[in-house]
């Protein structure tokens, strides 16, 4: 008798099997990781509050110390929101671009968008110096919107330069012309903020390094509502991207208006990362690095998983930045881009690693 026959089939799951078993586990553990560093970050600080109290706080109790109250309430929940909406933004943002352009380093920052915002909002700093802060003090709210309504304009102009040439070149031409235009943005920053006053110049300068810490209740009005329509827009995008994924020429065989749908992840790309750039200055590597991370948790290119898991990836890495930075240093000289670099950095080389044609710098 031929005992190989009977041999019965194996019953272990695959491997595949195994990591689609396994990503409402990653997904839970992304959420659990969020809401964890969230509370880390009301709790740390040069003022340790007990964990209790903030939850104590978050439920609308009252807390044992009032300036714990004050100090949750105008500094540490602004800035935690703040990181966790930017954070997903800027995530969302960068998968979007880098399915639209299939380059697997593009982002806000790569492909210039930041620099471009930077220089848009360099422009209204400009402005305010010429009309007079007294005026723009009495018109917040429009000043306000004038910030975004310029790194709107900067972040929109760079994308169609590169949404217009993207099509004739390779890879590795985009990114160095994107590079290009952010250092010939940031050069005209240096030029435009030669004719604002020394205040204001110095304001843009603290603005400039990246900080989730400037934002503050009076902001979100503008800055919620713009990155949620971003966020939502993401989202509705899945499938168009996932057929973008198979070629432009075969997504239009399936009936996709692969024109408008270019359009409408190059217009999302630049709601979200225009208002968060406008409130929080330019922050690095955030959205090139976090795509990168949420497929590597999950091992897969399909956007109904990977556009969640890039928001939530975002979010925690938003937060653990800023978490690190705010830690009760000696001495606050720790900047947020610089820990984003440390994190960023090695990603980035590792994708270059991988990349054959990177590797070889073909085009």
């Amino acid at each position: 008798m031929n005992r190989s026959a009977e041999a019965p089939a194996p019953t272990g799951l695959s491997g595949a099997d195994l990591r689609t078993t396994l990503r409402p586990l990653a997904f839970l553990l992304l959420v659990g990781g969020v809401a964890g560093v969230f509370v880390l970050e009301l709790m740390i600080g040069s003022v340790r509050i007990p964990p209790d109290q903030v939850v104590r706080y978050l439920v609308g109790a009252e807390v044992d110390v009032a300036a714990w109250r004050t100090i949750l309430f105008e500094l540490r929940i602004p800035r935690a929101i703040t990181a966790l909406v930017g954070g997903a933004a800027l995530g969302a943002a960068g998968l979007q671009l880098q399915t639209l352009f299939r380059n697997p380093l593009a982002g806000p920052w790569a492909l210039g968008l930041t620099a471009g915002a930077q220089l848009g909002v360099a422009l209204v700093v400009a402005t305010g110096a010429v009309v007079g802060s007294g005026l723009l003090s009495r018109l917040a709210f429009v000043s306000e919107l004038g910030i975004v309504v310029g790194a709107f304009i900067g972040a929109g102009g760079v994308m169609a330069i590169i949404a217009s040439v993207a099509r004739r070149v390779s890879t590795i031409t985009l990114l160095v012309l994107g590079l290009m235009l952010g250092f010939l943005a940031q050069g005209m920053v240096s030029v435009v903020l030669h004719f604002t006053t020394e205040t204001q110049g110095r304001v843009f300068a603290s603005w400039n390094d990246g900080s989730f810490a400037g934002v503050y209740w009076d902001h979100f009005p503008v800055l919620l509502p713009l990155v949620t329509v971003g966020l939502v827009g993401a989202l509705l995008m899945v499938k168009p991207l996932n057929a973008l994924l198979l070629g432009e020429r075969y997504a239009g065989t399936l009936g996709l208006s692969v024109e408008r749908a270019r359009l409408s992840a190059l217009a999302g790309a630049v709601i979200l990362a225009a208002p968060v750039t406008a409130y929080c200055g330019p922050v690095l590597f955030a959205g090139m690095i976090v795509p990168h991370m949420a497929r590597g948790l999950l091992n897969t290119s399909d956007h109904r998983i990977l556009m969640p898991a890039a928001m939530l990836m975002g979010s925690l890495l938003g937060l653990s930045a800023d978490l690190v930075v705010h830690l009760p240093w000696e001495r606050h000289v720790l900047h947020l881009n610089a820990v984003n670099a440390l994190i960023g950095a090695p990603v980035v080389i590792g994708v270059v690693l991988r990349n054959r044609q990177m590797r070889s710098m073909a085009v």
